[in-house]
């Protein structure tokens, strides 16, 4: 069973069964951004750490660089997104998923948001 936690940048982080993770953003942050126009992502196989630039997106508002919430090796990337970004607006807790990383430290999952306080932090 996969669990979801949050980030206070409006990430995602899904533990997956495997134990690899995948990030995407919140459909709050979608909003907040507007119709996305583009988005780059990092190389699979790469190894990013936490607090590194992960993802450029770009939106008809502005652009907005998300940050890995955990360190990791990247095991695979949304390729759909290259093509049509508009699916991160469309669906942005699934189909419009960035990446999926092989994390360093699981531990790190711990220091995130559950989904209530999350929401707590997005209706303040």
């Amino acid at each position: 069973m996969s669990t979801t936690k949050y980030t206070t940048e409006h990430e995602w982080v899904r533990l997956e069964d495997d134990e690899t993770v995948t990030i995407g953003i919140t459909q709050y942050a979608q909003e907040q951004l507007g119709d996305i126009v583009f988005v780059q992502l990092p190389e699979a196989g790469s190894r990013l750490a936490k607090g590194e630039e992960a993802v450029v997106i770009e939106s008809v508002k502005a652009a907005a660089d998300i940050r890995m919430p955990l360190g990791g090796e990247i095991v695979a990337v949304n390729d759909t997104l290259g093509s049509a970004p508009e699916t991160v607006n469309a669906d942005p807790m699934g189909a419009g998923w960035f990446l999926r990383v092989k994390p360093d430290n699981l531990d790190d999952l711990a220091g995130l948001l559950d989904q209530a306080a999350y929401e707590k932090l997005t209706q303040s």
